[in-house]
């Protein structure tokens, strides 16, 4: 393996486990900036050694083992050494050799979860908490983030530096806190599992366009969610959301990793267990609300597809009315351009353009790549396929993710033909 192949594969690796790391190292130090540059060293370990021996047969476990001996020595070396060892000595046993054993098995307990709670505290601003729980679970860079927020990378950058200091300098405890404290956290800690899942889902930079594991991952949280918190209702939407997305997983990418699209999707492929799991935890949120709130209200349009046997046989009117009740109940620009999409299918490109067209003065859409990307779309479906190849060309270079890249120019390349899929 090459030194260039060895440090893709690195990153993938980080990427898949970083997370568990930082988790576990935050139930030892108790601090999570430490937790995130002791897991960085480990990383920069790998990247000496690895190019060099090889790959271990179970990385994870190698990162995990070699970040708690950085932790062990770091505490060891601390002038607040006392300090410390009395703070943590009724978990003295999580630094013997019986710790790293478990470690080496991947017993993690629920550290993530703890590690989202600590991350929303209410101590944190609501962008914070956020901010900081996407750069820690899903390994996402301040740019990555500050795309999905539609704000500047330096905004967030700083956002996240003052959040690792506050928990430190508030002593933030790492525990799910209990069931009278759960509703100060509840929405940060959604927001947090809902953006985990669109980055598996949807990822927004690197090779490939999906992270299964990172999807899997917030869903088993969600999961967990539901059954701590089981009268919130959005707890369940949420769920009901990643349920019925999962379904379509295996089916978004073909077996050389090129993205499918809805429309090309096999539906006969679906996981119908997932979706039947989903279509449950939606009507459990609808028994306990009496309106739908906003994950409630995209899972019900997620169930939509679910529910249509093929693309013709879609609701698309009942999913614009869906966007509409989303756009009052949240109202941004995002979901303003997916209420676009539903509007053209329901009744036509040509209304769905206009609200496009509207959209593009949207100062926090001026470098989101999906806006060009539909405006294309619709362009080619009214025949204006010029247009529509210098929009699928301009979404192109503004994307991150090489196989979205890739579908972009192809479909730049058949309106050049003069076609459209």
């Amino acid at each position: 393996m090459s030194p260039s192949e060895a440090h893709r594969t690195i990153e993938t690796i980080w990427r898949m486990e970083s997370a568990k790391l930082i988790a576990g190292l935050t139930r030892m130090v108790r601090d999570v900036g430490l937790a995130e540059d002791l897991a960085q060293d480990a990383l920069v370990i790998a990247l000496e050694r690895w190019p060099e021996t090889g790959i271990p047969d179970n990385p994870g476990a190698w990162l995990m083992t070699t970040a708690k001996r950085r932790a062990i020595d770091f505490i060891r070396r601390s002038k607040l050494r006392d300090q410390k060892y009395e703070e943590i000595g009724h978990t003295v046993d999580l630094y013997t050799e019986d710790d790293v054993d478990r470690t080496l098995d991947g017993e993690i307990d629920d550290d993530l979860l703890r590690l989202i709670f600590m991350t929303c505290h209410p101590v944190l601003s609501q962008d914070a908490r956020v901010a900081l729980t996407l750069r820690l679970l899903c390994g996402l860079t301040t740019d990555e983030i500050a795309r999905s927020f539609l704000a500047a990378e330096s905004t967030v950058a700083q956002r996240i530096v003052r959040a690792k200091r506050t928990l430190s300098a508030e002593k933030v405890p790492f525990e799910v806190p209990a069931r009278e404290e759960l509703k100060d956290r509840m929405s940060a800690v959604l927001e947090v599992i809902y953006l985990m899942f669109n980055e598996g889902y949807s990822a927004t930079s690197g090779d490939h366009w999906t992270r299964p594991l990172l999807c899997q991952e917030a869903l088993r949280l969600g999961r967990i969610l539901a059954e701590i918190a089981p009268y919130e209702p959005e707890v369940h939407g949420l769920v009901a959301l990643m349920e019925i997305q999962a379904s379509r997983l295996k089916t978004r990418v073909n077996a050389k990793g090129e993205p499918i699209l809805l429309m090309d999707q096999n539906r006969a492929k679906w996981d119908q267990l997932l979706i039947r799991r989903g279509l449950a935890a939606l009507e459990r949120s609808r028994k306990l609300g009496r309106t739908l709130g906003p994950y409630s209200l995209q899972a019900a349009i997620s169930a939509c597809h679910a529910q249509a046997r093929s693309e013709a046989e879609t609701d698309w009117i009942r999913i614009a009315a869906l966007y509409e009740a989303l756009a009052r109940s949240t109202p941004s620009p995002i979901v303003e351009l997916n209420r676009a999409v539903a509007i053209s299918m329901a009744f036509g490109p040509v209304f769905g353009l206009q609200i496009v067209d509207e959209l593009n003065t949207e100062p926090s859409l001026k470098g989101y790549h999906l806006l060009p990307s539909v405006r294309g779309d619709l362009l080619a479906k009214l025949g204006r396929h010029d247009e529509a190849r210098t929009e699928f060309e301009r979404a192109a270079s503004m994307t991150r993710n090489t196989r979205e890249r890739e579908l972009l120019l192809q479909r730049a390349a058949e309106c050049g033909l003069g076609t459209s899929k």
